[in-house]
């Protein structure tokens, strides 16, 4: 299984390992998303900055609307079934798509590491509260793949 991880908030006046973390994670803006493996690493990079990010586990059938709808190749053009055959040298994207929701987006190669998604229909809940409290930031299971579904 892999971990969602959809940026919320944007880092002015945030400190400086917060900002690089989330450079590390491939999430440079606002409303990007990655899907990483579930690591103790990148728990730790993900706990680090859970004041800016929301997390939890993505859903094969997520993954592969996601590749379908917002997913690129490395060079920047849509992928498609034809794109996921040649360049990724796979079967086409449901292949794509469950080789990315078990190990998260690194482990393909020849796939951009981020999806740029839109701003969530119905908007965001309180950007500044936890998930728990009724705000959108931190671990929020796999509602994250409804969150998803509504940005895409």
């Amino acid at each position: 299984m892999a971990w969602m991880v959809v940026r919320v908030r944007g880092t002015i006046h945030a400190r400086h390992d917060v900002v690089e973390t989330l450079r590390f994670l491939h999430l440079t803006r606002a409303n990007h998303a990655t899907i990483l493996p579930e690591a103790p690493s990148f728990r730790g990079m993900i706990h680090r900055v859970q004041g800016y990010v929301t997390w939890g586990e993505a859903e094969p059938e997520t993954v592969d609307l996601l590749l379908r709808q917002r997913g690129e190749t490395a060079e920047g053009t849509r992928l498609t079934d034809e794109t996921a055959v040649s360049v990724l040298r796979t079967g086409g994207v449901p292949d794509v798509a469950r080789a990315v929701a078990g190990g998260g987006v690194a482990t393909v190669t020849g796939l951009r590491p981020l999806f740029r998604l839109r701003a969530p229909k119905g908007g965001w809940r309180s950007t500044k509260k936890p998930y728990s409290l009724g705000g959108a930031l931190g671990y929020r299971g796999r509602a994250i793949n409804d969150l998803v579904r509504r940005m895409i």
